[in-house]
């Protein structure tokens, strides 16, 4: 197989998404323990517009052009040397983080990419973070699933929610927020979700008993709240919302404060698979427990516009970007 060039996102240098362009780049080739992937579908994260926005540039410095693009479906096009897990063929999807957070990524076994907003992309093989797809989920539906679905089963995991339990889920109409109500209702929890009126009835759908806006006071008295969306400093009147003895689960930087002494307060965070990996992912999704939510599409040409708009709209669920 001859590999040239070939079509990528690209941020050419430190600013906003409006700033990516789609140009051409030469096809990385895989090395010892790694894959060449031609990429399907990928989706949207926040990584993708954070580290090329120069917010971490002190901590995490990139090298330009630089192709973001976490989250992945796609087919295996070649093997580097040692790769017995996967061979040319193989129907694959995940999620990888790009090189250069490497110290942030899993300690034993990361999962590191050249970036999936691109025809083709590297992976590393031998991660809990890639696995085959299932023939009954669309590439579209395991990109969009990759992160959001690993997240979600992380904190039911972490969380071990009860039957007849109550929750509070605070960004709820996001990625991860979609991916999780299905799997508290499942397990019998009333959901009390975060959402704009006109996502209200998708909420609804997906197993939430009641919903309030974003504005409104939250409920007293909850055994758990999961925040998907606040900053740690307004974390507190998320927590004055779970009763003595409950739980608050977030999955946003930095890392929380304890700001009341009688709940369990949890950062979740498991890049080394070690409450279930991408194998998990794809059997939840496949039985049905794990539904997708995207909300928009767009063509790889379209990337830079997914990108922006991941930014500066209201998102339901996950953006898509197929190829």
């Amino acid at each position: 197989m001859v590999r040239l060039s070939m079509k990528a996102v690209l941020a050419t240098d430190y600013g906003p998404p409006e700033n990516y362009v789609v140009g051409n780049v030469p096809v990385p080739s895989p090395g010892p323990g790694q894959l060449l992937v031609r990429i399907a579908a990928a989706s949207i994260n926040p990584a993708d517009v954070v580290l090329p926005s120069g917010a971490y540039r002190d901590v995490t410095p990139l090298d330009f052009p630089h192709v973001p693009g976490n989250d992945f479906a796609g087919t295996v096009v070649e093997t580097g040397p040692g790769v017995t897990a996967f061979r040319a063929g193989d129907e694959i999807f995940g999620q990888a983080v790009p090189r250069v957070l490497r110290a942030m990524a899993g300690a034993t076994r990361p999962s590191l990419s050249t970036g999936s907003l691109a025809e083709y992309a590297v992976f590393e093989a031998d991660t809990p973070l890639l696995a085959h797809r299932p023939p009954n989920l669309s590439v579209a539906d395991a990109a969009a699933l990759a992160t959001t679905g690993l997240t979600a089963r992380a904190l039911i995991l972490t969380a071990q929610p009860k039957a007849g339990g109550t929750a509070l889920v605070v960004g709820a109409t996001g990625g991860v927020g979609t991916a999780l109500v299905p799997l508290l209702a499942a397990a019998g929890v009333t959901v009390i979700a975060t959402a704009t009126a006109e996502d209200a009835g998708l909420l609804h759908d997906l197993g939430a008993a009641d919903t309030i806006g974003y504005t409104d006071t939250y409920p007293d008295g909850v055994d758990a709240a999961f925040n998907l969306a606040v900053p740690d400093d307004q974390l507190a009147t998320i927590a004055a919302a779970v009763r003595p003895g409950g739980q608050l689960l977030t999955i946003t930087y930095p890392l929380p404060q304890q700001n009341r002494h009688d709940i369990d307060v949890k950062f979740v965070l498991d890049l080394d698979g070690a409450l279930g990996g991408m194998r998990e992912v794809a059997e939840a999704a496949a039985s049905g427990a794990l539904p997708a939510t995207i909300s928009r599409r767009y063509s790889l040409d379209e990337g830079p516009q997914a990108c922006a708009d991941f930014v500066r709209k209201h998102t339901t669920g996950k953006l898509v970007v197929t190829v």
